[in-house]
């Protein structure tokens, strides 16, 4: 029997800045990560994010950059895969399809008072904070996106012409 992993959607929304969405989680004070979600049987990863986006931040004003087409896996550890095992999940973890998305919006866009409000606060940091904060299971799936990324941010801001940033 092989391990089954769940298909997911990790998302990364970067601004004209440079700087990239993080979302501390309303279930827990200070796990902050990326938005990510799961990817249904008749959606491609970038539909999956997009709907994801929106359904946990209410953004739509992105433009797609990129999405992996590798998918990256991490394990549960033990006490997350009892949890989800306990709701009747079967995988043993989850593949991150990563998609990079530029937001053309106003910040007054992002609202977390969703529907099934998955966090509690955003803000904007670099793709160093991101990893730095992201619980240590899923690091190695964060560190493939920083490394892919991160040039394709630098490249897309010296295609538009960016505004001051702090």
């Amino acid at each position: 029997m092989t391990d089954k992993f769940r298909p997911n959607a990790g998302i990364v929304v970067f601004n004209h800045c440079g700087k990239v969405l993080l979302c501390e989680r309303s279930d827990e004070k200070g796990a902050w990560q990326f938005p990510q979600g799961g990817i249904e049987a008749d959606e491609t990863p970038t539909d999956a994010a997009k709907r994801e986006l929106w359904e946990e931040t209410s953004i739509k004003s992105v433009v797609p950059v990129q999405t992996l087409a590798e998918p990256v896996p991490y394990r549960f550890p033990p006490a997350v895969l009892a949890l989800t095992q306990s709701r009747g999940w079967h995988y043993v973890g989850q593949k991150m399809y990563w998609s990079l998305f530029y937001f053309s919006g106003a910040e007054n866009e992002i609202n977390l008072n969703t529907k099934d409000k998955e966090f509690q606060a955003w803000r904007w940091g670099t793709l160093a904070e991101a990893y730095g904060l992201i619980i240590d299971f899923k690091k190695p799936a964060y560190a493939v996106a920083v490394k892919k990324f991160e040039p394709l941010i630098s490249a897309w801001l010296t295609k538009i012409s960016s505004s001051v940033c702090d």
